[in-house]
């Protein structure tokens, strides 16, 4: 087994450390195997990062033939022992529980429990479609940054590289397979930014400004439209831009804008128990038994779902839930409800801050990215 060594001089990622724990505490972890499966698959190299006194460093243990995995398990569960925080990309679907078989198979007692786990991956995968990436590899994600790297190979590639080296090692060999790794955690640190968009939706949303703002569409049509500007606790590395039901959301560093249409319309307030009314035709209304009782029985029948509503004309906000009470809607078969711009909430800062949470909480629901890979050697 070799242990390599060296100062490593990743790009300073723009993200406050202090969200993750303090420096010292971090571990960054990569491993590189011969497959997926832990059973038929060697563990050939196990990199780390760490923060040393006043810079990065990089450790890595390369097995030079595949039954020197048992001393990389070692030289990793003796050197990790230090530290609290535990980051990687995809690991708790890949790295850890391969370590972890490769650890039993040995008979070495190891647990990742004392650590917190930081996967990256799990973080930032669920904003694929929110960032309106093809994918979520690593790759991809240091594209979307901008970033560049020296190593051309994936991880797939690699496997026949280190049977190579194995059956005949060469410094070029060596280089080759020590370089991936190496790139993969100055990839991990350099795509930390990414984690602005994770917390956007974890963060308090503060609105710095709320206001009602008017517009003419392509036809001419006037249109009214609810502008709130936010402040954003992390800044975002890249601009970024949604949209869903009429609603826009555009942020880029500490600031973001919800445009969100209001509707001055005529709606409808469907009362849900609908057996203690009535409905009078020739007003179109619902009145309950206990005041129908006086209107002649030849001017009303027996409310059903659908005609058990009160009409009101006013301006509404969009709603895709039952987020605030009441909500209304345009006719009963309608998906679509609303809730009232009252004069009331005009002045109500809070609710302004929970529905710009909401609506952003929406736009990352609108369509949902698909679960997480198998998280195979090749994915990164």
């Amino acid at each position: 087994m070799k242990t390599i060594e060296q100062a490593f001089n990743p790009i300073e990622p723009n993200y406050p450390f202090s969200h993750l724990g303090r420096k010292e505490e971090l571990l960054f972890l990569d491993i590189e195997t011969t497959g997926f499966s832990a059973r038929t698959s060697n563990l050939y190299l196990i990199g780390c990062a760490f923060w040393d006194s006043d810079r990065w460093r990089l450790i890595q243990w390369l097995a030079e033939k595949p039954e020197e995995e048992v001393y990389l398990l070692d030289a990793f569960g003796a050197f990790a022992a230090k530290y609290r925080i535990l980051i990687h990309f995809n690991g708790e679907t890949f790295d850890l529980p391969y370590l972890l078989h490769k650890f039993k198979a040995y008979d070495r007692p190891y647990s990742f429990d004392a650590f917190e786990s930081v996967d990256l991956y799990k973080r930032i995968s669920p904003l694929k479609s929110f960032l309106k990436l093809p994918n979520c590899r690593q790759k991809t994600l240091e594209q979307f940054l901008d970033l560049e790297r020296e190593d051309i190979y994936s991880g797939g590639e690699l496997i026949e590289i280190y049977h190579r080296y194995a059956k005949n090692p060469s410094e070029a060999l060596e280089q080759t397979l020590l370089l991936h790794n190496a790139d993969d955690m100055r990839g991990m640190l350099s795509i930390l930014p990414m984690l602005a968009y994770y917390d956007l939706f974890r963060e308090k949303v503060l609105v710095k400004k709320a206001q009602a703002n008017y517009y003419k569409d392509l036809s001419g049509l006037r249109h009214q439209e609810l502008l709130m500007y936010l402040a954003i606790g992390t800044a975002l590395p890249k601009a970024v831009s949604a949209s869903a039901r009429g609603c826009y959301f555009t942020g880029e560093g500490e600031r973001g804008v919800l445009r969100v249409p209001i509707y001055e319309e005529e709606m409808k307030f469907f009362y849900a128990n609908y057996k203690d009314y009535y409905y009078l035709p020739a007003e179109d209304v619902a009145l309950h038994r206990s005041v129908a009782a006086y209107v002649d029985k030849e001017y009303r029948i027996p409310a059903s779902a659908s005609n058990c509503y009160t009409r009101k004309y006013s301006c509404y906000l969009p709603q895709w839930t039952h987020f605030r009470s009441p909500f209304f809607k345009r006719d009963y078969q309608s998906d679509e409800i609303f809730f009232e711009l009252t004069e009331e909430l005009k002045h109500d800062r809070q609710a302004f801050h929970d529905y710009a949470k909401y609506i952003l909480e929406m736009l990352l629901l609108k369509n949902p990215s698909l679960p997480p890979s198998s998280g195979s050697p090749q994915d990164k």
